[in-house]
This record gives structure tokens, C-alpha cells and sequence, in this order.
């Protein structure tokens, strides 16, 4: 059994307390076949609050994201949402709770034959059927100002580089006005220039929107400009969670060649 090591600083824990837990993960298990994919994750994120969730490839990360958004079930443990334990939820149930949850892909997953302007649609159209034509065309716009991609409207995402592509998942991800923001690698495939505009970008959307959010990434100095605490996973477990400057001053060794080598 892994022993996880809090060392978050006594101001962020502080705030934490004040703030209620809209995401808690407890225990986790979940298997592939024989393969230990989770093995015990507990987690919790409080509303306004952004956790970077690091490790490298194959750690778990994403399957942890697909599980708090319902994706995926565990075989043991629990996800609540607001104080709601969604593990056991019928599909409609879980489905009003998901429709306060924005999620951007890895790879942002735009519908290749839609335009911009109809992929950030496409939630309102399915979950805001009394907006008016006008009223969703206006929404659309102001959510890709938001993004810098207002100019974009009629273009196929096959005609914008793959940072905008992740602009326009952003702006999609924002469109039912989550207050849950989940991301999965967002800066990964960018170029060095691309990656910090895109961390920039999500650092003001959550300080304008005070979301919770979780970013799972193996970019450091994403994870450092974007969030208020750090969890490193390794092997299907937490290793460790807490500030990037508590994470610096760690004595593991799975923590320390994580950052040498990040």
C-alpha cells in the first residue's frame, strides 16, 4: 500500500476548509483484465479551486478524469459531485449532473464536418432547446470571444492549427456554463508557444469563472500556471500532493525524477 504524503501549505489548506469539495474522489480501484490501472485515488477539489493531476503516460490520469465525469465506473470507491455520489446513478440522473460539467479532450475532438461556430453550438442546440436562433448564435460568439477565436466562426477545424482547435474545445466546454471544468492534456501536441498561450488562457477562463477544475497533464509548467495544487501519480496511486514548492522540497525519489525530468 502506498502512504500518500499531503505537504500542501498551511494558506492553500486553509482556504480549502472555507470552500466546499465539489469533486470528492474516495478510494479508487479500477482494472483493465489484470492490469492495476487505479489503486486506491482519493481526491478532493473545492469549487474555484484548479488541480493539476501529474504522472506519466499510462499512470491512470485520464481514466481518473473519464471516471468523475461518468465515462467509466470503478470497481470499488466513490465520485461525488457537489455531495452527490454519482457511481450508481441511472444515465439519466447522471446525465443532468454531466450538463454542469465541461470536459475538453485531449485532442479537443471537434466534429471535423462541423464549423466553428457549429461544434460550440452543438451542446446548446442538444441541452438549451428553448435559446432562440439568435439568442445561441449571440452565446456562441461571446464564448469564442472569450477564446480569442470570434474571427474563426465559419471555418472547419481542418483550417485552424491545433491550438485553436483547443481554444474552440474551450469554448465548447464553457457553453452550459459548467461549474466543473475537467481537461485532459491540454496543452499536449503544442508547440512551446502555443502551450504557455493556451495555459494563460485557462488560468484567466478559471479565474473568471471560479470553477473547479482538474487538469491531468505531464506538462510542469502547465500544471504550475494553471493550478493551486499539484497530485502526482505513479502506478495507479497517489504519491504525493501539494504546492509545486512543497513538491520541490520532497525527499521521494519517484517525485524527484518526476521533476528532473519533466
Amino acid at each position: 500500500m502506498t502512504t500518500v504524503i499531503d505537504i500542501t501549505t498551511k494558506q492553500t489548506t486553509s482556504a480549502n476548509v472555507s470552500r466546499a469539495s465539489a469533486i470528492s474522489v474516495n478510494n479508487l480501484h479500477v482494472s483493465f483484465g489484470q492490469q492495476k490501472v487505479l489503486n486506491g485515488i482519493s481526491l478532493k477539489v473545492s469549487s474555484g479551486e484548479t488541480l493539476a493531476v501529474l504522472g506519466r503516460s499510462g499512470t491512470g490520469k485520464s481514466v481518473l478524469l473519464k471516471i468523475i465525469i461518468g465515462l467509466l465506473k470503478p470497481e470499488s470507491g466513490s465520485v461525488s459531485i457537489h455531495g452527490e455520489d454519482i457511481t450508481g446513478l441511472d444515465l439519466d440522473h447522471l446525465g443532468s449532473i454531466r450538463k454542469k460539467m465541461g470536459f475538453l479532450f485531449q485532442h479537443a475532438a471537434l466534429y471535423d464536418s462541423l464549423t466553428v461556430e457549429q461544434n460550440v453550438a452543438f451542446p446548446l442546440q442538444h441541452h438549451r432547446r428553448e435559446m432562440t436562433a439568435s439568442e445561441r448564435s449571440n452565446r456562441v460568439l461571446q464564448l469564442l470571444s472569450e477564446v480569442g477565436m470570434e474571427a474563426a466562426l465559419k471555418k472547419l477545424p481542418s483550417d485552424i492549427s491545433g491550438g485553436m482547435q483547443k481554444r474552440v474545445g474551450l469554448a465548447r466546454a464553457l457553453a452550459l456554463d459548467p461549474d466543473i471544468l475537467l481537461l485532459d492534456e491540454p496543452t499536449a501536441g503544442l508547440d512551446p508557444i502555443s502551450a504557455f498561450e493556451i495555459a494563460e488562457l485557462i488560468l484567466k477562463l478559471q479565474q473568471e469563472h471560479q470553477m473547479a477544475s482538474v487538469v491531468v497533464t505531464h506538462d510542469l509548467y502547465s500544471a504550475r500556471t494553471i493550478a493551486d495544487r499539484l497530485a502526482l501519480i505513479d502506478k495507479g496511486s497517489l504519491v504525493i500532493e501539494g504546492d509545486f514548492a512543497a513538491l520541490q522540497q520532497s525527499d521521494i525519489e519517484i517525485v524527484k525524477d518526476f521533476l528532473k525530468h519533466s
